[in-house]
């Protein structure tokens, strides 16, 4: 069978997709480097802090048994702290979503002006 490719008709415009619309605007690319920006390193931070405590009770156990307060540890204490550096994460990206979110909200915007003018074209 023999496959027969015709010529697109040069006076018709291709239709773009919303997706393509989006992708190619700038400010959608400034929002996915902005949460790059913030969630690569913040989520490295956090595995490195979370398996530290692991690896520093295997590689420096007495270290990790040096007392504190009482019967109460630098292991525990770690331990500890992560809840209070996932906590301070989650506060900082709630920070941080504001600014995606207004960032978003702009992507959207330029896509429906997009819309509404490919509707007027179309004399929709």
């Amino acid at each position: 069978m023999a496959t027969v490719m015709t010529k697109p008709n040069p006076g018709a415009q291709e239709k773009i997709s919303d997706w393509d619309v989006v992708a190619n605007n700038p400010e959608f690319k400034d929002l996915m480097a902005a949460k790059a920006r913030f969630i690569v390193p913040a989520a490295l931070f956090f595995i490195v802090y979370y398996f530290a405590l692991p690896v520093l009770v295997g590689y420096a156990p007495k270290f990790m048994k040096t007392p504190v307060i009482g019967p109460i540890n630098i292991a525990y204490l770690f331990a500890l702290s992560q809840f209070f550096m996932a906590w301070l994460l989650a506060w900082l990206y709630m920070r941080a979503a504001s600014r995606f979110d207004a960032m978003g909200k702009r992507v959207l915007d330029h896509l429906q002006h997009h819309k509404d003018a490919q509707a007027v074209k179309e004399g929709k």
